[in-house]
């Protein structure tokens, strides 16, 4: 199987709202090509209310058997990525899960479950390399139609006694 792996550098905000059950929300809001030299959870900027942190380094994994995904992403007007947070016990609160450039993986991540989950745009470079990757490995499928068996009108058809039945001793 064919597999590539790109760095990049997740960017995340914390939001403070005004709401009597919790006090903020966690929001990932951009990434970065490549992976940067600031330790993970460094504040990058601070005014009133919001946080933005520089989350850390995520492996993100390009797969040959994805490009057709990738293309449509790539196609889609707006090239996004799809950050997963999860929620950790540890200090800030969070932690990085997932980034995938697969718009189907991300759609699916947001049907159940308590991780919050964003797309981002897709930094140019990121763009690049991705068109490069669909570029070199994407094999386009053929649709094959399924055909039906055709249907017994007999299968459901009121069936006579069985031998070594009650109904064979009479």
């Amino acid at each position: 199987m064919v597999r590539e792996t790109a760095e990049v550098g997740v960017i995340v905000e914390r939001r403070a709202l005004d709401n009597p059950w919790i006090d903020h929300v966690w929001v990932p809001v951009a990434v970065l090509a490549g992976a940067p030299s600031a330790a993970p959870w460094s504040v990058l900027h601070e005014s009133d209310g919001l946080t933005r942190f520089y989350a850390g380094t995520f492996k993100l994994e390009l797969f040959g058997c994805d490009t057709g995904m990738y293309r449509d992403n790539l196609r889609s007007g707006r090239p996004s990525l799809w950050i997963a947070l999860r929620s950790s016990d540890a200090p800030p609160g969070v932690v990085l899960h997932l980034v995938t450039a697969d718009p189907f993986e991300g759609e699916s991540l947001t049907e159940a479950g308590p991780d919050i989950i964003e797309a981002v745009p897709m930094p140019i470079e990121l763009q690049q390399r991705l068109a490069a990757f669909v570029e070199t490995h994407h094999v386009e499928r053929p649709f094959i139609k399924r055909k039906r068996d055709r249907a017994d009108p007999n299968a459901l058809a009121r069936r006579g006694p069985r031998s070594g039945t009650m109904d064979d001793a009479e």
